[in-house]
């Protein structure tokens, strides 16, 4: 049986951690991991919550950065994806039935693994379809969560070659007729590192393709129409202003001038109405923000820093002008 936490030669699990499978609850079992500071007394505990098609084996660098600031680490994989069960017979389709189901799995990770496990405070720093969900769910963890920082929050796409409107009506038709788990595009094993659309640092793309080429069993191929139908009504419900009003939670909202994915537009509609946000500016940069070239990442870790754990006073951050 391989290990809870995968490695690869350069992408070793930080020390110090706990690792298994919680219930979530519905009852699929979704892999954890909790990393703890070495510092005492620590700041607190990030939740974090990564994108679509992400791992915990990809977060070991941004863990560290983390833990060696004074703050716990709670993070796990999203139904379907990393080292957590699939929801399609066909291991690769990057499928979702719900998106509530993703708030749900959140909340019972907060209350079986975090709340018992993990020191208080408690902060989010989620990326991309993370960040929806945190967004999604902020209404009702302005109880537990001090502070959220999100990074390039998936609130907006530029698309997969088929207009958004379009691909909304595609999308929704299939879910509904039962087509759901349909894909609209090609599952491509291979991508090299020119051309990607996610990071301009050689170095972190290829320690991430290895995480990929080792474990590959970690890793999914395209999302399915329902994948898209349900992230297009959660965008288009956190971009409401109904909803941002209700968020409480304060949000700093860091945004890659340069995403290819999120187009940089989607973070200023954003942030006009989100009274809880603050806009925070990383020009140049793309949409993995916490992989990116160290111009880039020491910007967005900074800005993280100087936001978590926080205080009572808004504090100075890197404001991207």
């Amino acid at each position: 049986m391989p290990p809870v936490l995968r490695a690869t030669p350069d992408n070793l699990p930080p020390d110090n951690h706990v690792a298994g499978f919680f219930d979530s609850f519905d009852g699929v079992k979704l892999r954890y991991a909790i990393f703890r500071s070495t510092q005492s007394p620590s700041a607190g505990t990030v939740i974090l919550l990564h994108g679509r098609n992400e791992t915990i084996e990809k977060y070991y660098e941004t863990i560290r950065d983390l833990t060696e600031a004074g703050l716990w680490v709670a993070t796990f994989d999203w139904r379907g994806q990393g080292g957590s069960p699939r929801l399609h017979p066909q291991a690769r389709k990057g499928h979702l039935r719900r998106f509530g189901d993703l708030e749900r799995d959140l909340d019972a990770f907060i209350e079986k693994v975090v709340l018992p496990d993990a020191k208080m405070p408690f902060f989010i720093v989620a990326h991309s379809m993370g960040a929806l969900v945190a967004l999604r769910a902020a209404p009702w963890l302005s109880n537990r969560i001090d502070r959220m920082a999100l990074c390039a929050p998936f609130v907006g796409a530029a698309g997969i070659g088929i207009p958004n409107g379009l691909l909304k009506v595609l999308a929704n038709a299939a879910h509904y007729t039962g087509l759901g788990a349909v894909q609209f595009s090609k599952d491509v094993l291979e991508r090299p590192f020119d051309g990607n659309v996610l990071t301009s640092d050689p170095v972190r793309y290829r320690r991430n393709r290895a995480i990929h080429d080792e474990h590959p069993d970690l890793f999914i191929g395209p999302p399915t129409a329902s994948w898209i139908a349900s992230m297009i009504r959660a965008i288009e419900t956190v971009t409401r202003m109904e909803h941002l009003h209700r968020i409480e939670i304060p949000t700093l909202v860091i945004a890659p001038s340069a995403d290819k994915i999120v187009p940089y537009p989607y973070f200023e509609a954003l942030s006009q109405c989100f009274r809880a946000g603050k806009l925070v500016t990383i020009p140049g940069a793309a949409h993995e923000l916490l992989q990116e070239r160290d111009i880039f990442r020491d910007q967005t870790l900074a800005a993280i820093k100087a936001f978590i754990p926080g205080s009572d006073a808004d504090p100075l951050i890197y404001s991207g002008d």
